[in-house]
């Protein structure tokens, strides 16, 4: 196996910035300047203010914007969480919005899905996976993970869904009944996609449809690495399909679902406004990742974490250490990408120009809502983003799990 391989990664100096304004709740906003900050290496607890954000290390592609540096400057800007639109959440994982104004949430744990209506925050019960299927698997990371909509959904109803089972996981088309009794409003399972590998660890799980109107999927290695690099495995990739499970037109593999591979745990898609897609990328123990995802290409897992120099592996656009990332949703908004991160307990901002890093990604909410897991824009300047402290691995506050809406600038 090729030694993994990250440059610069132990000797680069990160800059830091320090948050102006910091208050916890809502309305507390979290402003970057380019003002050195001091060590963030305390933890207060969930809920807490801290007086810090960070940058992290990056690994540009093309020319950084001054010639007279090797890297951009740290990005500037502002989070600020004006409400709290539901809490009391069960380990909330995959979003989807209705054009009405509604949202979709997947608990991972329960296997319930929740409409949230996103003016008055009223939740309505839509219904279990469980009731359709009887061996729906939550152990671990697994359960029920990503949420999709058919991009015709006012007019056909249809929701997918990404689930764990005993052995494998599945991806799995619904109708959804508006007019039926809460809870009890899917009907007419339809398993799409199956095989996909399952462990405790590294399921993947995000569902989205893409601009060409295909339905993506990002699966996990299932803690087999060499998974990544076996085409003819799904696990470790980024799949792309018809709504009935099919090798989508187009893919660059015959007869294949998927759209690229080398993958080791994906859990974030995004497309941004040109029609490119990222993606997030939990690392091992070296570096987590920001990809640009290209038709067909190899992003290199196990063979290299983070950017190498080994042939043939396409590197990410930005990198992080694990401890201040794990990362999860991703959304785009205001010309950056924004990254909820779950060990790191911090909102990312990555800002770009075309496929370019055009600043240091800067760190928000640091330490103060606890682990992150989805973020989803609803404007340029409007996200919405869930906790994920009900997970096994944080001690939950009061009200979580919940779901923040907060304003960027």
């Amino acid at each position: 196996m090729r030694s993994r391989l990250i440059t610069g990664l132990s000797t680069m100096l990160v800059a830091a910035a320090t948050i102006s304004g910091c208050g916890s709740g809502a309305g507390a906003g979290d402003a970057a300047t380019t003002t050195p900050s001091a060590s963030t290496s305390s933890s207060p607890p969930v809920g807490t203010p801290t007086s810090s954000t960070t940058t992290a290390s990056i690994t540009p592609t093309g020319t950084a914007p001054s010639a007279s540096a090797s890297t951009p400057a740290p990005a500037t800007g502002s989070v600020s969480v004006t409400r709290t639109l539901a809490q009391g959440l069960n380990v909330p994982w995959g979003l989807a919005r209705t054009s009405s104004g509604d949202l979709f949430v997947t608990s991972r744990d329960t296997g319930r899905i929740t409409l949230i209506n996103l003016s008055s925050g009223r939740s309505t019960a839509v219904g279990s996976v469980s009731q359709s299927v009887s061996n729906v698997d939550s152990g671990g990371e697994a359960g029920l993970l990503g949420i999709a909509l058919s991009p015709r959904f006012d007019t056909d109803h249809q929701l997918f869904v990404y689930y764990s089972t005993a052995s494998d996981n599945r991806i799995a088309r619904f109708s959804y009944d508006p007019t039926a009794a809460a809870g009890h409003r899917l009907s007419g399972q339809k398993v799409i996609l199956s095989g996909i590998p399952h462990a405790v660890h590294h399921n993947g799980g995000q569902l989205a449809f893409g601009p060409d109107g295909m339905l993506y999927a990002s699966t996990g290695d299932a803690s087999q690495s060499a998974r990544a690099q076996d085409r003819s495995d799904l696990g470790g990739k980024i799949l792309r399909m018809t709504a009935d499970g099919k090798p989508a037109s187009g893919n660059p593999f015959a007869g294949s679902v998927v759209w690229s591979y080398g993958h080791r745990n994906v859990q974030g898609l995004a497309w941004d406004s040109k029609g490119r897609m990222w993606a997030s990328e939990f690392g091992d123990k070296a570096a987590d990742e920001l990809n640009l995802i290209v038709k067909g290409r190899n992003y290199g897992w196990p063979d290299e974490e983070g950017k190498g120099s080994g042939s043939g592996y396409t590197d990410p656009i930005a990198q992080w250490g694990t401890e201040e990332d794990s990362p999860s949703g991703i959304a785009i908004a205001g010309g950056s990408v924004w990254m909820a991160a779950l060990k790191g307990q911090r909102l990312w901002r990555i800002p770009l120009e075309g496929d370019k890093l055009v600043a240091q990604p800067a760190a928000f909410l640091i330490e103060k809502y606890g682990r992150l897991r989805s973020v989803m824009a609803l404007d340029d300047h409007t996200l919405l983003a869930t906790t994920s402290n009900t997970d096994g691995r944080q001690t939950p506050g009061s009200g979580d799990d919940r779901i923040l809406v907060l304003t960027v600038r």
